[in-house]
């Protein structure tokens, strides 16, 4: 029984030095360990040892299996080292390099978002964000648009219920505002928002930023002097700014507001389409009703509001013919912005 121990061991070794995976250790696990391995029937043929010999040729078979494992338990680690050698020079970076690499830009709505709200945080204005997905209440009748409001027609919305709605303007989180702060307030409400529009000039999903300032004694005349210094200081300190009258739901009396054309100077081109001017947003002073209806007491109190459209003002900026050129993560349009 001795001889066949260490023949069977000698054997094993000589298995495992030709081994050439981890593969290869598993299958001689199984055939020399497994239940119908070489070396377990060494421990089935214990019964026919003479019951004086059977502790000490048991002692000699269980070492000799301890050995074995050992032998397959080493080669074993061995090919996880090489394994996990080979797998960090495939994955080893160095960080040291750059060459090749291309550093990064601020997109141009980014870019033009961040320079208009340095202008209003200087003019005294706070920024807001509040949630995209909005409620009925808050995205028009607190703004003085009822459900048969026929101002509703104005904006094609994307209802989730009869309730829920994706934003259509910023303008809730002035509503929001008024109903939790006391005047005076001047904020300003960046962020995307959706309309069911897609061509060249208009996304279903764009960026606005609205602005709102509730003080006592506020005027027309205090909105005009402060659009003037937003256009001067988003294009140039030769810009003009004229006022139109128009129509919204949630001011009183509402404007149109455009600016010198930005490529002509105010001569007509392309872009002016001949007139010499741009129209870039629509404001107003605030409807008393949507004082009132937050809380507001619109005899003491008067104030102002605007709304732009962030990538209308870069395409002017920057001089992009088409809206979705920002969309679509043209490497090649988006690094003339670095």
């Amino acid at each position: 029984m001795l001889n066949k121990i260490n023949e069977l061991l000698n054997k094993v070794k000589e298995c495992v030095e030709k081994a050439s995976s981890s593969t290869d250790v598993n299958d001689l696990r199984v055939r020399f360990l497994g239940k119908s391995g070489e070396y377990t029937g060494l421990l089935r043929g214990l019964k026919d040892v003479p019951p004086a010999e059977r502790g000490t040729i048991g002692k000699l078979i269980n070492d000799g299996k301890i050995r074995l494992e050992n032998m397959l338990a080493e080669k074993e680690a061995a090919f996880r080292a090489k394994e996990e050698e080979r797998k960090l020079k495939a994955e080893k970076i160095d960080v040291t390099l750059s060459k090749g690499y291309k550093i990064g830009s601020t997109h141009p709505i980014t870019k033009v978002k961040n320079e208009i709200l340095d202008t209003f945080i200087g003019l005294g204005f706070a920024v807001k964000e509040g949630p995209e997905i909005e409620t009925d209440y808050y995205n028009f009748q607190t703004l003085g648009i009822p459900a048969d409001h026929p101002a509703r027609d104005m904006q094609d919305t994307f209802y989730i219920s009869e309730n829920i709605l994706l934003r259509t303007h910023t303008s809730p989180m002035q509503s929001r505002t008024m109903l939790s702060q006391k005047p005076p307030i001047r904020i300003v409400v960046p962020g995307k928002v959706y309309r069911a529009d897609d061509d060249a000039t208009h996304s279903p999903i764009f960026n606005l930023i609205e602005g709102l300032c509730v003080e006592e004694g506020i005027s027309l005349a205090h909105l005009k002097n402060m659009l003037e210094i937003f256009a001067k200081s988003t294009f140039n300190q030769d810009t003009k700014v004229r006022f139109r009258p128009s129509y919204f739901p949630f001011t009183e009396p509402s404007v149109e507001v455009d600016i010198s054309c930005s490529m002509c100077g105010g001569k007509g081109c392309r872009l002016c389409k001949g007139t010499g001017w741009i129209e870039i947003l629509g404001a107003g002073i605030v409807n008393p009703v949507v004082l009132e209806n937050c809380g507001i007491d619109s005899k003491k109190y008067s104030g102002f509001a605007f709304g732009f459209g962030i990538d209308r003002i870069a395409m002017l900026k920057y001089g992009i013919p088409d809206i979705r050129l920002m969309y679509e993560n043209d490497v090649n349009f988006l690094k003339q912005y670095k």
